[in-house]
């Protein structure tokens, strides 16, 4: 019997060597683990409506890549720590009212872009893959990258299972919420710190100017055909995961880009969802 296990655990570590030697599979797995945190947690972003604020962290991402490349640190917990930083310097702006919520977001937006750009071109000799940052290079994912997003998918896998109640009240009513008790200012934060953790493991997927329509699409799809909350983000999961096959596939048949395939192949769904609820109706 052991002899067995032994046999039976030395074949599955061969096959997962195999599996991970391999840049079609660790795309594959990347793109699933990525779609399959960010379905759920696009549902916040379309019924908060904060698509924008979504923009703002992805365009800050690239900050990230460029403080993370000057100190040498892994980019992704760069990504993280500036996108983190972001949320918190957004939540004390807004605090102070003296300028809309939206007005806050484009200044930071598209500040952060234009920051982020300065800084990589004061990198000197330090090449930087620009498009690979702002287009996604979804078929370069490593060991290292696949490890970040397993780490990123079950740590705001287990905090969006543990908190989703609260979330989910807070979202829909916020007066209620403050009256049950709910630290509704924290758990805002907690959202956002989510987003920023997302935002950094997705931005090899689909790139710095895509990685927003990986969290709403999936989303804005799965509403129409959802009658409660925990089924549209069980739906916005599974349409994300089948967007990435469907774009690989897209991708490996005729030579696109892979981060924007995964994204027309996302979009396509919707098109067939608005066409489906229109039969429905008519």
């Amino acid at each position: 019997m052991a002899k067995c296990s032994v046999a039976t655990l030395g074949a599955t570590t061969i096959m997962l060597e195999a599996i991970l030697d391999d840049f079609f599979w660790r795309a594959l797995l990347g793109g699933l683990g990525v779609a399959l945190v960010a379905g759920p947690l696009g549902c916040f972003v379309v019924w908060r409506r904060m698509s924008y604020f979504g923009d703002t962290l992805a365009h800050s991402a690239l900050l990230g890549v460029a403080l993370g490349t000057l100190f040498q640190v892994d980019l992704n917990l760069g990504i993280a720590l500036v996108c983190v930083a972001i949320s918190l310097i957004l939540t004390l702006l807004a605090r102070q009212r003296s300028l809309a919520t939206d007005t806050l977001l484009g200044i930071l937006s598209h500040s952060t872009l234009a920051i982020g750009l300065v800084a990589i071109s004061f990198l000197g000799r330090v090449q930087v893959d620009l498009n690979g940052y702002l287009f996604g290079d979804l078929l370069a994912i490593s060991r290292t990258d696949l490890a970040w997003i397993a780490g990123g998918a079950i740590t705001v896998g287990l905090i969006l299972w543990r908190f989703w109640s609260a979330l989910l009240m807070a979202t829909i009513h916020e007066e209620l919420a403050k009256v049950e008790g709910l630290p509704v200012e924290r758990l805002r934060l907690l959202l956002m710190v989510m987003f920023s953790l997302v935002i950094a493991v997705s931005m090899k997927i689909v790139g710095v100017l895509l990685i927003t329509a990986l969290l709403i699409i999936p989303a804005a799809t799965a509403r129409p055909f959802s009658r409660s909350p925990e089924r549209m983000a069980a739906l916005a999961a599974l349409l994300g995961a089948v967007s990435v096959i469907s774009g690989l596939g897209l991708s490996w048949t005729t030579d696109t880009p892979a981060g924007p395939s995964v994204v027309v192949a996302a979009f396509m769904l919707f098109l067939a969802g608005i066409l489906s609820t229109r039969g429905r109706g008519a």
